[in-house]
């Protein structure tokens, strides 16, 4: 088959599947207070789909998958999903973007499964700000499963880090420490508009370049 080839001509190589919209943490920028409506499981794609895109992509030039969601690990079976994609003839590169609650029971068995880089989010290294913005989530698992992901062999690992604006804008260089001391590569992102009225968003964008300057 062809390759993928974009308006501007350049080759496509690198597709981005989600596997659930299902999450064990309700970020405050990522979830609104209500109005969620889960996708039924029944229009969810199988595995058996999910295989069978990923080969025909490949087939079309893609070289390159990460498993995303929600957050996958909540996905019943999703270590043999991996260990499917990666077996896959042509696939050079297969990463998953997770949130890290459930990471250190399934990190070992990931990478055995054949994954080989992984991308945590983690906005906040502060227990208390940590369960206020997912709403109850753990920061320990977190870190667990960072420390799991290392022992496990995963590099490199990244750290995904949404600038807030009242919430972390006071931890640009602990993040920073963290990244040196694992060793790991923290990535600030900035917010993103996906809240209905956009409140979020105006309260608390910060810039990267505010990052930049703080290191």
């Amino acid at each position: 088959m062809k390759n993928l080839i974009d308006p501007y001509g350049r080759k496509i190589d690198y597709l981005r599947v989600s596997i659930t919209d299902r999450c064990n943490l309700r970020c405050a920028y990522c979830v609104p207070g209500k109005g969620v409506e889960l996708v039924p499981r029944h229009q969810v794609l199988r595995y058996e789909e999910i295989i069978e895109i990923a080969k025909i992509a490949i087939s079309c030039g893609i070289k390159r998958i990460r498993i995303t969601g929600g957050d996958p690990l909540v996905k019943r079976d999703v270590v043999k999903l991996i260990g499917s994609l990666a077996n896959i003839e042509g696939l050079e590169d297969l990463s998953l973007t997770t949130n890290g609650i459930l990471l250190s029971k399934y990190a070992r068995d990931l990478y055995s499964a054949g994954l080989k880089r992984i991308n945590i989010g983690c906005d906040t290294l502060d227990e208390v700000k940590f369960s206020k913005l997912t709403q109850g989530g753990d920061l320990k698992k977190v870190i667990s499963g960072i420390d799991a992901a290392k022992q496990a062999g995963f590099s490199p690992i990244k750290l995904n880090v949404v600038l807030l604006k009242g919430i972390n804008e006071d931890e640009v260089l602990d993040f920073a420490l963290l990244a040196k001391d694992f060793p790991l590569i923290v990535r600030f992102i900035e917010l993103m508009p996906i809240s209905p009225k956009k409140i979020f968003k105006e309260e608390r964008f910060l810039s990267l370049i505010f990052a930049k300057n703080k290191l």
